[in-house]
């Protein structure tokens, strides 16, 4: 779980060092997606991974869709740059 949480911080963190090369709304709406999607996907997980109840586990589909949300709009934005 630790694992999966660290892989999927480091990928979107990467993503994020791209958005301010982009231009436009859509690159912030991307930005603002991705640190959510981290903070609440990749959060729940280490959070269950340090002992936490099981029902923080039920937000980490939340922030999945937050990522996957992010990735859109950034795609977004690349397709308008």
């Amino acid at each position: 779980m630790w694992q999966t949480a660290v892989q999927y911080h480091f990928w979107h963190a990467l993503a994020l060092l791209a958005v301010p090369r982009l231009p436009g709304a859509w690159a912030r709406r991307a930005g603002w997606l991705l640190i959510a999607g981290i903070l609440v996907f990749s959060g729940s997980l280490y959070a269950l991974a340090l002992g936490a109840p099981r029902e923080v586990g039920m937000a980490t589909p939340i922030g999945g869709v937050a990522l996957i949300l992010g990735w859109a709009a950034f795609a977004a934005a690349a397709l308008k740059a």
